[in-house]
């Protein structure tokens, strides 16, 4: 497949000069990519407006007519051992961190980025389940994960996040170190939390989907 590179910052649904009703699913490219490749993309386009804190392990993008139009991040998982409770070794087990498109693509999209996705991880790797997570706060139930063929498992407990504008992280995140020193990011919002630019926030448990690779 070839690469578009000089068009991984396409970050608007205005930027793809073609609408929904004109594009054709089965047209529509899925690569593998790196996290940096779409940092934009998923930080104008995922409602939690950033990846910080989301370990990257397999990356891809979607384009149509070589313009991005999606992205999707698999990765460890958030919650250390999670995985313990669906297989017996943590490299078995991935998470589906982050996955969003442009807001104009045809029906179908989603389930034909998610399915190359995982079509590519069944074939390139020894991963045995993946697991992703809906957020109702969102008006997100799951339903293109219903339409793929993962099983719905419940909800999570409800959570605490921090909120600063259109941003949302765990409330975790502010523990978050590398090397033994607390992360800047992480610094940066204690301080917003101390002059109340940011607050935190009780959310509703997250619908828990699980898929079967193999």
């Amino acid at each position: 497949m070839v690469k578009y590179p000089e068009l991984f910052h396409q970050e608007k649904s205005e930027d793809v000069p073609i609408s929904s009703s004109d594009m054709k699913v089965r047209d529509m490219i899925v690569e593998r990519c790196s996290r940096n490749d779409i940092r934009n993309f998923v930080e104008k386009w995922h409602y939690s407006k950033n990846i910080n804190g989301v370990k990257s392990q397999y990356c891809f993008a979607l384009y149509y007519k070589r313009y991005l139009i999606g992205a999707a991040i698999f990765s460890w998982m958030a919650m250390a051992n999670v995985w313990k409770s669906y297989v017996d070794k943590e490299e078995d087990f991935i998470e589906l961190r982050r996955l969003c498109c442009i807001d104009d693509t045809p029906r179908n999209t989603e389930s034909y980025f998610i399915g190359h996705c995982m079509r590519w991880l069944r074939k390139n790797t020894k991963i045995i389940k993946i697991i992703a997570y809906s957020d109702p706060h969102y008006g997100h139930i799951g339903t293109i994960y219903k339409a793929t063929n993962f099983k719905y498992l419940g909800q999570t407990s409800k959570s605490k996040v921090i909120v600063m504008g259109d941003r949302v992280w765990h409330e975790k995140t502010i523990r978050n170190q590398h090397g033994g020193s607390v992360k800047p990011y992480a610094l940066k919002l204690k301080k917003s939390l101390e002059l109340g630019k940011a607050h935190f926030e009780h959310r509703e448990g997250k619908h828990i989907y699980l898929f079967n690779l193999r």
